[in-house]
């Protein structure tokens, strides 16, 4: 028998009309927006549905995001279908916390929402992020440390690509001694700040403020953290997590890695875009990676596991 991973997707994959086809289908995905809309302030269905410049701002992107996976999850669970652990790419790990049964959706809509605002308040002026192909990530953690200035890796995505985020000029001079040591491309990220650096540690501190008087139930499922790549069990700590995986690295290859090495031969992207399946593609191909964003490919999955 399988064992699932549902995983979802961060910033970045968001999209006019993503997550319509379900809020069309089901009413327990219509639900989904209108709690979101309640916890946020904001009409989610219409950010989410109408052309607009809003969606692309992170105050807005983040809540949007979660709002179209939870309503995939939603979809997901309705069928039946259960997974074995939980995980999700930075803001993705709010999903990952919600299908795992340990915050709300109510209380995640509303933590994403001031996330959100509070990382877009934090961005640094002068901050920058790239992606750094095909060089080892021991040699990428060592340029990052001999440059001067703040640098650091963002995200550790799959082999062969790697995000250093920091000081607009850090992040320029790492990029030259990268190509210089053999990195095969750099590539500046088209981005509002250096996320996942400890240029925005501030941001983390204020988000416990926010997340002082959540209440976070036993976990249903556990779910793997960004910040250690390691199974979390137990509600205890969570919220420490959280804040520091604003300003420290996320480390995605290394969670689908033990997660897999857990047993995990099945993983379901839950959301917009396929960046996720792309990664798993350079990380692993003995396992099974399957994506569902629209209602084709919700049909696609559920044949797959009957």
């Amino acid at each position: 028998m399988s064992k699932i991973a549902f995983v979802f997707p961060g910033q970045g994959a968001q999209y006019v009309g993503m997550g319509k086809d379900f809020y069309e289908a089901y009413p327990e995905c219509r639900e989904v927006f209108g709690i979101a809309s309640e916890a946020s302030g904001l009409d989610i269905a219409k950010l989410c549905f109408e052309e607009n410049e809003q969606i692309n701002q992170t105050e807005y992107t983040q809540i949007c995001m979660l709002a179209a996976e939870m309503a995939v999850l939603r979809a997901v669970e309705k069928r039946g279908i259960a997974s074995s652990v939980n995980a999700g790419l930075s803001l993705g790990e709010y999903g990952a916390l919600v299908a795992s049964r340990v915050m709300s959706l109510s209380d995640a809509c509303r933590v994403v929402r001031q996330r959100g605002i509070l990382m877009q308040e934090a961005v640094p002026v002068g901050g920058a992020m790239a992606a750094v192909l095909a060089m080892d990530a021991a040699k990428i953690e060592e340029i990052c440390e001999k440059t001067d200035g703040i640098v650091s890796i963002a995200n550790y995505n799959c082999p062969g690509q790697i995000v250093i985020t920091g000081q607009e000029a850090a992040v320029e001079a790492a990029c030259e001694a990268l190509k210089a040591a053999g990195a095969k491309r750099t590539i500046r990220l088209n981005v509002s700040g250096p996320f996942h650096s400890p240029m925005l540690a501030e941001a983390g501190r204020k988000l416990s403020e926010v997340l002082a008087d959540v209440e976070l139930a036993a976990f249903d499922t556990p779910y793997v953290t960004n910040v250690t790549a390691d199974y979390v069990t137990s509600a205890d700590g969570v919220k420490e997590l959280l804040c520091r995986q604003v300003s420290s690295s996320v480390r995605w290859q290394q969670s689908v890695e033990r997660m897999i090495a857990d047993g995990v031969d099945t993983f379901i992207e839950m959301g917009p875009g396929k960046t996720l399946s792309g990664f798993m593609r350079k990380i692993s191909r003995d396992v099974k990676m399957m994506n569902i964003e629209n209602m084709a490919d919700y049909e696609k999955v559920l044949s797959a596991m009957d």
